[in-house]
């Protein structure tokens, strides 16, 4: 019987014919076309799942980098405010050296004009340390008064008409950093 089917079947090549063109396709070419829809939809959701994996790892690898910048930056700024004026330190600590020799030889010292002379040599030294390190003095005397570079400490009548508002007398110098006022000169001004 098997025979007389398959006979059938070879002779009459046109009922298969008919039968793929109105499913419009085989049993098997239908069975592959339903693996493949089946195939994209499981493949597409793996897709994004190791693109979100992915993502993620991107995104640890990321915050953990700019955590480690972060933490090296804050012991950065905390050894360079240590170290910061260091180099004004260094600078200084031969005139240390010099008021110690200063100290020591006024204890035995007679002559006065001598340690005098020491002492100025050792403020002209420091003062030209200073000067290279961007220390520069302020000239009040005989200025007008100007808040922004003087605080007044008082004021008394003006000797003469031309030195009304302005300063007679300082106090203590005031000094700028690098053209910046780091310390007020403490002033008497004439009424």
């Amino acid at each position: 019987m098997l025979k007389k089917k398959k006979k059938e079947d070879s002779e009459n090549p046109e009922n298969t014919a008919e039968m793929a063109n109105e499913n419009g396709q085989t049993d098997g070419q239908e069975q592959a076309q339903q693996i493949e829809q089946a195939e994209p939809e499981i493949s597409l959701e793996e897709k994004h799942k190791e693109e979100l994996t992915q993502a993620n790892d991107k995104f640890l690898r990321l915050y953990a980098e700019f955590d480690n910048f972060r933490r090296r930056t804050i012991k950065e700024r905390e050894d360079a405010r240590k170290t910061e004026g260091k180099d004004v330190i260094v600078a200084l600590l031969p005139v240390l050296d010099d008021f110690e020799r200063a100290i020591r030889s006024m204890e035995n010292a007679t002559d006065i004009v001598a340690v005098k002379e020491g002492v100025a040599l050792i403020q002209n030294k420091m003062k030209n340390i200073l000067a290279q390190k961007g220390l520069k003095e302020m000239q009040s005397i005989g200025t007008p008064f100007d808040a922004d570079l003087h605080e007044a400490i008082t004021n008394i009548p003006a000797p003469t008409d031309d030195l009304k508002g302005k300063v007679i007398d300082e106090m203590e110098k005031g000094y700028e950093l690098n053209e910046k006022v780091i310390r007020f000169a403490k002033v008497i001004v004439g009424a």
